[in-house]
């Protein structure tokens, strides 16, 4: 009986044991997750810091004049955790929000604006893609892609190629598409953004972003830089009167001169897009900036029908006469062309049909030609 009962004992002894074995491991783990949560927290509740561009760093090497994000110019004290060697101007930095002490230096000098933009290292789009803008497309091929693929040609012969071709007409006409097949021909990269992108709102800021544009187009060269709309930076300069206007002049004035910067015999080229050159100040059309100026018209009726049987390629289509739709669409441009032969697609799917017929081209093409009477856009999608 006792030894029974001492058995029992040690049986539940050793069950307790094990329980306490258990307990314990677990309260290692909470502790763990308890530490992790209140590392968390203490992370999430932090100050936030600022980021500010280096100006300067001054000869006693311990203090900086730094501009920050929001504005204003300081000068600030510098960690001595930073080497003061790498701190170079137009560098970007991370400050203390209290003190705009430096403490961190952010690897990389380019803005996120700037690598933020398109930028596309192989464009498919080719010559083929385009209709109508042979003659346009032989002119920026003489102008950019040959100075690009053969600049010995030009340093035989004695002269200079063209630093940057300016192209103008209507939207839509295929302006943005010409740049991108040269990119694609030259095997350059392609960096493509808005004019009004470079119109921002404190002092400074629109110049330093296209002074990192040119020093990101050269670090990824060959390369086309491409600004639609440079009427929104580049109209002529008027009596400025407002800190917005002044502002605008000094990013102009900054393009202009990194475009007088680089040698037009170098690997970067300048594409500008326009539909108001009547606008555009004369420093930036004459020669040695933008040396060649052409004009991207809507097609003509053979143009047309080249960009219809271009965007019906790959189409299942059945009975087309693209001869009298070429003929019905005269007046509109190659973007409103596509978005013709989309929409009778469209229309195509929602009658069950599996071949496009003419009469869904004919009614995509009244769709649009209603809303042109409207005042309605008609390049910026499907009309469902």
């Amino acid at each position: 009986m006792n030894l029974s009962y001492n058995e029992a004992l040690k049986s539940n002894l050793k069950g307790l044991e094990d329980d306490q074995r258990r307990l314990i491991h677990q309260r290692n783990s909470f502790q763990k997750q308890l530490e992790k949560a209140k590392g968390e927290i203490a992370r999430l509740t932090r100050e936030p810091l600022l980021i500010g561009v280096l100006v300067e760093t001054l000869e006693n090497m311990e203090q900086a004049i730094v501009k920050s994000s929001n504005g204003p110019t300081f000068v600030v004290n510098i960690s001595p955790d930073i080497e003061v060697e790498d701190l170079v101007p137009g560098n970007r930095v991370v400050l203390n929000q209290r003190t705009f002490t430096v403490i961190k230096l952010i690897s990389s000098p380019i803005d996120p604006f700037v690598r933020g933009m398109e930028v596309d290292e192989k464009p498919t789009t080719s010559y083929s893609d385009i209709g109508g803008l042979d003659k346009q497309i032989e002119e920026v091929r003489e102008s950019i892609e040959l100075s690009l693929k053969n600049p010995e040609l030009f340093e035989k012969v004695g002269i200079e190629s063209p630093k940057g071709v300016l192209l103008y007409g209507p939207p839509g006409s295929g302006k943005t598409l010409i740049a991108k097949a040269v990119a694609h021909e030259t095997n350059a990269t392609f960096i493509s953004i808005n004019g009004s992108e470079f119109v921002q709102k404190y002092i400074g800021e629109g110049a330093r972003l296209v002074r990192e544009l040119f020093q990101f187009a050269h670090k990824n060269a060959p390369a086309i830089i491409f600004i639609d709309e440079i009427d929104a930076i580049g109209s002529h300069r008027l009596d400025i009167a407002t800190g917005g206007d002044r502002e605008v002049a000094r990013t102009f004035m900054q393009l202009l001169a990194e475009m007088d910067g680089f040698k037009s015999r170098g690997n970067v080229k300048i594409i500008g897009a326009t539909n108001r050159i009547d606008i555009l100040d004369d420093a930036l059309t004459r020669a040695g900036r933008f040396d060649r100026h052409i004009f991207i018209d809507s097609p003509n009726v053979v143009g047309r029908l080249q960009i219809f049987k271009i965007h019906t390629e790959k189409m299942a289509i059945k009975e087309i006469d693209f001869n009298a739709l070429s003929k019905i669409t005269d007046g509109l441009n190659g973007a409103e062309i596509r978005n013709i032969c989309q929409e009778a697609g469209m229309r195509a799917i929602r009658n069950n049909s599996d071949n496009v017929v003419f009469e869904d081209f004919i009614f995509s093409v009244n769709k649009i030609k209603e809303k042109k009477k409207r005042g309605e856009p008609t390049i910026s999608g499907f009309y469902y």
